[in-house]
């Protein structure tokens, strides 16, 4: 994938998608002397960034692909963009969600249209999906293992490199890969010396595993409250992309996920769901090595989650 493909992606998705804006977070640079700003992707269309990629999917599908209706696995996020995309449209969506999903999310995908099934674990329900797609004919929109998807991601790379011109980092949460992929496709390209830094939960760090077995290797057990990063294994896309352009992996675990929410509710004004806080939280626990001087982005990914699932984090 090159450059070139998100920029085109870019083009295709803006007038249907604002830019979504950067945030100072005040309290996080008066601690490490230096601007940190949060991209609030949580106020994106859909709530959270991954309408971009779902709109750029649409943007180039084919009459074919579309005919037989549209088919997804996904925590929520996914669901919730390709719903809102495919409904632009009067292209039907199947989704299968896993039995522990946000009840907001399910909720939220269903009143876009989406035909909604939660079916046990994400590994359970990928299997159910592959049923379906034989039985009725549904083409697959992978929520981060498919270019098309990867290149509207890394549209979000493209307006970070023109509203932060002195960031010298970006923190972004991985789960499958797909944002840090199209992110990278971009600053790589563009701006060389940033350091694309990837943060996942300790307890589903598939792209670290994926890093370690030299190749996307399914996790045996995928446990954390960030559900929006719970993919069990990253993509055949995703993972040399990652080894390409990502500077490093960290892990942040949950009561720092937590810490996390709390600062983005009460110091930033911000409410995140708990995938998109785990970049705040690494550099609440020092766990990052950043470069010694510049701006720092952290792309606060999305905000779908109920009162009840927040008051859990309070």
């Amino acid at each position: 994938m090159e450059v070139s493909d998100v920029q085109r992606a870019r083009r295709r998705i803006a007038k249907a998608l604002a830019p979504t804006p950067l945030v100072l977070d005040h309290a996080l640079s008066d601690r490490l002397r230096r601007r940190v700003w949060l991209k609030a992707e949580s106020l994106q269309h859909t709530g959270s960034f991954k309408a971009r990629g779902s709109l750029n999917w649409l943007g180039t599908a084919s009459d074919e692909e579309l005919s037989g209706g549209l088919g997804a696995v996904s925590a929520g996020n996914h669901a919730l963009g390709l719903a809102w995309a495919a409904r632009q449209r009067s292209v039907p969506v199947t989704i299968v969600m896993p039995e522990n999903a946000s009840p907001f999310k399910v909720e939220g995908s269903r009143a876009l249209g989406a035909e909604v099934i939660l079916h046990g674990d994400i590994n359970a329900a990928w299997a159910l999906m592959h049923d379906l797609v034989e039985e009725r004919g549904l083409t697959l929109v992978h929520p981060y293992d498919d270019e098309r998807i990867i290149a509207g991601q890394g549209t979000l790379g493209l307006e970070v490199l023109e509203q932060a011109p002195d960031a010298q980092a970006i923190l972004c949460p991985v789960g499958g890969g797909g944002l840090i992929g199209g992110i990278g496709v971009a600053t790589s390209a563009l701006r060389p010396s940033l350091s694309l830094i990837g943060v996942e939960p300790s307890g589903a760090a598939s792209m670290a595993h994926a890093w370690a077995q030299g190749g996307p290797a399914k996790l045996d057990r995928v446990e954390s409250c960030a559900k929006s990063l719970a993919a069990a294994i990253v993509g055949e896309h995703t993972y040399p992309l990652s080894r390409r352009h990502v500077a490093a992996l960290l892990a942040v675990d949950e009561e720092a996920i937590h810490r996390a929410i709390r600062h983005l509710l009460y110091q930033t004004k911000l409410v995140a769901e708990p995938g998109a806080a785990v970049g705040v939280a690494a550099l609440l626990e020092d766990a990052a090595t950043l470069p010694p001087q510049g701006d720092i982005v952290v792309i606060v990914t999305g905000a779908n989650l109920g009162s009840d699932e927040l008051a859990g984090f309070l």
